[in-house]
């Protein structure tokens, strides 16, 4: 199975690019092999979001849309970290796992192709 390129963005604002492991919204811990070839191991109760992305470059200048209407993958919602961050996508399990929220971001030309959002970092999560 091939690894996931992810940016893992911890809520100390920690920036972590790499190749994901052994995901599972399930398990405590995962591990991220860094771009230089470590591996560290991550408690899943540190992170605010798993981006699982195109490139590791990406593009600063972008601003998100979340225009894109998506009825393939699920309901429509509505994220709020705690920080303030917000971001509209698509879930089709929504609560499916005791740590976090899976969601398909709603702008099909951002660098984000879905995104693992820890429970314990969003403030509020609404239907749109």
């Amino acid at each position: 199975m091939p690894k996931s390129k992810v940016v893992v963005r911890l809520k100390d604002k920690t920036l972590l690019k790499g190749k994901i492991i052994n995901f599972s919204p399930f398990f405590s811990f995962f591990k991220v092999e860094l771009l230089n070839g470590e591996l560290v191991i991550v408690n899943i109760d540190t992170i605010k979001a798993i981006f699982f992305v195109k490139s590791f470059e990406g593009n600063k200048q972008y601003t998100y849309k979340y225009e894109d209407k998506l009825s393939w993958v699920g309901d429509k919602i509505t994220l709020t970290f705690d920080d303030g961050e917000k971001m509209v996508g698509y879930s089709e399990h929504f609560d499916f796992s005791p740590k976090g929220y899976f969601i398909t971001p709603a702008d099909l030309d951002g660098n984000n192709t879905y995104v693992f959002a820890s429970k314990s970092a969003v403030n509020s999560m609404s239907f749109s």
